[in-house]
């Protein structure tokens, strides 16, 4: 169903500074890997920050606007992806497993495929 990511993680945080941080940190975790973001967008006011690296698109979202945009209901048909507390990095999908286990994400989903 989508043919520009694999995965997403979708978080809260409490607010846009929070969301800032949390958009921080899994740059610093990303670029140790290796990886850069192709795109990053609302870091300035923040209440939805969505940060692109192509197979894998980060969402932090203040509680208002993850329950005003409910992307949970857009990708309802995605199936939840279990992300152990620690995963070895050795490809981009598992780094977005080492990721998600050290930023307080509470979903991770991936997108329905054909």
């Amino acid at each position: 169903m989508s043919s520009f990511t694999d995965f997403f993680v979708i978080c809260t945080g409490s607010s846009a500074k929070q969301n800032q941080a949390i958009s921080d940190e899994v740059a610093i975790r990303m670029k140790k890997r290796g990886e850069l973001p192709l795109s990053v967008e609302g870091y300035g006011q923040a209440e939805w920050i969505l940060t692109d690296y192509g197979d894998l698109v980060v969402h932090a979202l203040t509680p208002k606007s993850r329950a005003y945009y409910d992307l949970e209901r857009l990708w309802r048909d995605g199936k939840p992806v279990e992300i152990p507390a620690e995963a070895p990095v050795k490809t981009r999908k598992r780094a977005l497993k080492a990721v998600a286990a050290d930023v307080p994400a509470d979903e991770a989903t991936a997108p329905p495929t054909d």
